[in-house]
């Protein structure tokens, strides 16, 4: 798989970041509360579970903070860009 540079994959993505380390990139998304938070990663689990790759994120109250890497690979790939464009796209 081929590894992405990271600021480079952010360019497309709408608010997401190339981490320091620059092998991830990462996004905090916020809700109006608990549950539509955990609904929004409910839906990301299961395209990331079809996907079989899955994204590190952290979640209190009504903010996920999601970080997406491929670890096989070493950094970013096509893998990563898809799950952050999928999650983009169910708050569109």
């Amino acid at each position: 798989m081929t590894v992405i540079n990271a600021e480079t994959a952010t360019a497309g993505l709408k608010g997401w970041v190339a981490s320091e380390d620059g092998i991830s990139i990462t996004k905090t998304f916020k809700f109006k509360d608990f549950i539509s938070a955990w609904g929004f990663m409910s839906q990301c689990a299961i395209k990331a579970e079809a996907m079989n790759h899955h994204p590190e994120w952290f979640n209190v109250y009504n903010k996920v903070e999601v970080r997406l890497t491929t670890h096989d690979a070493g950094g970013v790939t096509k893998l990563d860009l898809k799950l952050a464009q999928f999650m983009d796209d169910l708050l569109s």
